[in-house]
């Protein structure tokens, strides 16, 4: 994100100052004037002053003392230039208007030098602001299993092609890193693929596979896991949904039933990272239909502006609990506030 506003700031800049063409001639020039007598202050009638080094750009600053100082009506152009910035990195407009605010504040009648002292203090109050976005109390899903009644259930929703199936057999390694057992209940039976998906995921990885025929009930997948896993000793039950549309309301009504039946202690939403501001309102959507916990966000490795992540923090309200960062298994992290804002800030993508 960082790199991007960096690099239209400096075109603003370039832009700025590049000199206006000189007008052509339309006249032959007029004699110069005769100079007149010499005047108080080493100066002569009839001859234009020059500016002061240094005063050429006003386009941002204002003359201050020891620097420059910002005037409020042309903070208004920078300001734009940085909105359009954060808009392109799929920043959602609440988000940017925050932010907007937040710089409008430490800039109007502050004083500084131009150049690199600019973009460093815009690249402060911009990380400043961002830090607070992020810091969303966390979700630590480890403590919440060992604090809770067990089995602990967890139920993913989202809607297609998000990777929320390869998300659950990701997260149960990840629980079993940590020393929790799990089992994983195949709650998308519209499927069938989607059900041998998770059969090869849960050999691979050791970890048992709840299944019903295809079309049977989801909820009633997610029960028996559960009766399973209180069988035979497992602390988590990991339940699979279909992906469906925020829109379809037949499908939510199904989701409100699996829900009922498994009385989840934690309902994550899983969304794609590159589907910039579709993901706001799908969890939205989904918030308000069923309820959710938290965010799970997918293919972050592969989202270069970094916008989506910001702004489902803030939008929503909800933490961030886990981010995928590659295709293995092992890819998959919880959510690092500061490890996102090093990635937000990242100077390597500036052109």
């Amino acid at each position: 994100m960082w790199a991007a506003l960096k690099a239209r700031l400096r075109r603003r800049t370039d832009e700025a100052e590049e000199p206006p063409p000189a007008p052509a001639a339309t006249t032959p020039p007029s004699p110069a004037p005769r100079p007149g007598p010499p005047v108080p202050g080493g100066g002569r009638p009839g001859t234009p002053s020059t500016p002061a080094a240094g005063h050429a750009d006003p386009a941002v600053f204002a003359d201050g003392f020891f620097g420059r100082k910002v005037e409020e009506e042309t903070l208004d152009d920078l300001l734009d230039s940085i909105e359009i910035g954060l808009l392109e990195s799929d920043v959602a407009l609440p988000v940017v208007e925050r932010l907007r605010r937040d710089l409008r504040k430490e800039f109007v009648g502050r004083k500084l030098k131009r150049g690199l002292e600019t973009e460093t203090v815009i690249r402060g109050a911009l990380e400043q602001s961002v830090r607070a976005i992020l810091a969303q109390p966390p979700l630590d899903v480890a403590a919440r299993v060992r604090a809770g009644a067990r089995p602990f259930v967890i139920l993913f929703v989202g809607v297609n092609g998000t990777g929320k199936t390869t998300t659950v057999a990701k997260i149960a390694l990840w629980l079993r890193s940590v020393g929790l057992s799990s089992v994983i209940a195949a709650g998308d039976t519209y499927r069938a693929g989607a059900i041998e998906q998770l059969l090869v995921h849960g050999e691979r990885l050791g970890v048992r596979v709840v299944r019903q025929q295809e079309g049977s009930d989801p909820a009633a997948v997610g029960f028996d896991a559960i009766e399973h896993a209180r069988a035979k000793g497992v602390d988590v039950v990991l339940v699979d949904t279909a992906g469906r549309q925020h829109t379809n309301e037949n499908l939510i009504e199904e989701a409100k039933k699996i829900r009922r039946v498994t009385r989840p202690a934690l309902t994550l939403f899983v969304g794609d990272a590159l589907s910039g501001n579709d993901v706001l309102t799908q969890a939205q959507m989904f918030d308000q239909a069923i309820g959710i916990d938290g965010l799970v966000l997918t293919k972050l490795d592969a989202d270069a502006k970094g916008g989506a992540a910001l702004s489902a923090a803030y939008v929503t309200r909800k933490p961030i609990v886990f981010v995928g960062v590659g295709q293995g298994y092992d890819d998959l992290r919880p959510f690092d506030p500061e490890w996102m804002l090093r990635r937000l800030f990242a100077e390597e993508a500036a052109s």
